[in-house]
């Protein structure tokens, strides 16, 4: 499926390209999501004459996040865990958790997408992990995880 893209979107490409993707996520994804257009004369032209303003609301995002990356970047957030003696948690952490914990913290959105896990969660240590907010903006969190105390 030949699609033009409507934002910037990270391994795919630019507002305006026209680039191929599979048909589920054409279909399912770019198009539902308002990402992108089907290819045709008709909207290569409208994508054309609307660039600007696509490129200003891009900006305009691209610098919100960078506001809220600003917040976040360079953070530890602590996760205190029951664990087994080996040090392996009874169960991970995950990204919904993690932002959970972010927004609980500094009163900052974020989605659970935009968090992204290098490895699993599932041993007490410290881990870097990265949000990736927007194709131009991220940011590095350390992850840092605690044996609960017993009593």
């Amino acid at each position: 499926m030949e699609i033009i893209l409507l934002e910037n979107i990270l391994n795919l490409g630019n507002i305006g390209d026209k680039v191929k993707v599979k048909n589920g996520y054409g279909r399912n994804y770019l198009l539902k999501q308002g990402k992108a257009l089907r290819f045709s004369k008709e909207n290569l032209e409208f994508v054309s004459k609307k660039k600007d303003e696509l490129n200003k609301k891009n900006n305009e995002i691209k610098n919100k996040f960078k506001e809220i990356a600003k917040i976040v970047n360079n953070k530890t957030f602590i996760f205190n865990k029951e664990s087994k003696d080996n040090g392996d948690l009874y169960g991970s952490i995950k990204p919904k958790e993690i932002t959970n914990l972010i927004h609980e913290k500094l009163k900052v959105d974020i989605s659970p997408s935009q968090v992204i896990l290098k490895t699993e969660l599932n041993k007490i240590g410290v881990y870097t992990v990265d949000i990736n907010f927007h194709t131009d903006v991220k940011s590095h969190i350390s992850i840092k995880i605690d044996k609960i105390q017993s009593k």
